[in-house]
């Protein structure tokens, strides 16, 4: 989804694109300086990049065949996926415990193995007696790409994850060009200041964390919340057909678009 649609958009009539699966996760870690607060890491997706070029996003990307038939379960290894491809961080412990590993460990040469696809994430836990840490993925965001905006549409459901102590994260200098850990309430004064640019689930979830002051809090308060309202924003556009806006399920000329 485009944050700033513009009149000289892709065609809008091509034939419908399909919906894929997707997975993002929003990894968060109490404020480093200054009040009590969290802090979210974002990444900054390559210029080349089909679908939000430039813009700032979570670490993400499609469901595959090879994440399984249970549907939750394979949303939240793809979120771990490409968290460790996106970010360099393993949501990974040790049988019986909660201890995420840290850097070091052995596993974690592997990224690159895992990013071009001759590693398989389960193989590799498996190999270093480890298990995703599915179970610390809370589910907090449901979002579809309209129809006939983009030539790829997604399906994403977002995760809120503490950040393994001990773990660096950083982009991949591929698919993601820039990083950082940032406050939300200043990611989304950068974002309407013009500095930092995003598409609209993004900054909805920036605002759904600005509440809290710390990681506990987060991940306490966001397992009571009742399971995420799917969103599928619609196309504004004008007698030409050209896209001047998005508009939400909330908007009061929702129902009449298509």
């Amino acid at each position: 989804m485009t944050a700033n649609p513009t009149s000289n958009d892709a065609d809008l009539t091509a034939a419908p694109v399909p919906v894929r699966p997707a997975a993002t996760v929003m990894i968060i870690r109490d404020a480093q300086h200054g009040e009590p607060g969290i802090e979210v890491f974002m990444l900054r997706r390559t210029l080349n990049a089909v679908f939000g070029s430039g813009m700032y996003v979570y670490p993400g990307g499609r469901v595959e065949a090879t994440d399984g038939d249970d549907i939750d379960r394979a949303f939240r290894l793809a979120a771990i996926r490409e968290c460790f491809e996106e970010a360099g961080v393993l949501l990974a412990h040790t049988p019986g415990t909660f201890e995420t590993i840290t850097d070091g460990h052995p596993a974690l040469a592997a990224r690159v193995g895992v990013h071009d696809g001759s590693i398989d994430l389960l193989t590799l836990c498996q190999q270093h007696d480890l298990q995703p840490a599915i179970e610390q993925l809370v589910w907090v965001a449901h979002w579809i790409t309209p129809k006939g905006e983009s030539s790829r549409r997604f399906d994403t459901r977002f995760y809120l994850v503490p950040a393994p102590p001990g773990q660096t994260s950083t982009h991949d200098d591929n698919e993601t060009i820039a990083s950082l850990w940032t406050r939300p309430a200043d990611a989304l004064q950068r974002q309407a200041d013009g500095e930092l640019t995003m598409m609209p689930p993004t900054i909805t979830t920036l605002q759904m964390l600005l509440p809290f002051t710390s990681v506990a809090q987060a991940m306490t308060t966001s397992r009571t919340w009742p399971m995420p309202r799917c969103v599928l924003p619609k196309l504004r556009l004008d007698a030409e057909g050209k896209l001047i806006g998005i508009a939400m399920p909330d908007d009061a000329d929702y129902d009449t678009l298509d």
